[in-house]
């Protein structure tokens, strides 16, 4: 059951962050997105990563490491288009 609930809190806290991806990267516009907030995110979501390898935990390390990918593409878009 502990899987389960950890397998579902990884899906949704991954997922919420494809829309936000998908919208910078088509209309490439970053003007209200805070760098300073998504760097914090991103570090978050490293610590979290290497707390789920740490503990050898599937549902953390896939979620973090999808994560990091998606706010390291707002990062990455945030820099390239201002």
């Amino acid at each position: 059951m502990e899987t389960v609930i950890g397998a579902s809190a990884a899906i949704l806290s991954t997922v919420c962050w494809l829309p936000q991806t998908i919208r910078t990267w088509r209309t490439r516009h970053t003007k209200d997105l805070s760098l300073m907030a998504n760097l914090l995110i991103l570090a978050s979501m490293s610590l979290w990563l290497t707390y789920g390898i740490m503990l050898h935990s599937w549902p953390m390390i896939v979620a973090n490491t999808v994560a990091v990918v998606l706010v390291g593409s707002i990062i990455i878009a945030k820099l390239k288009f201002g």
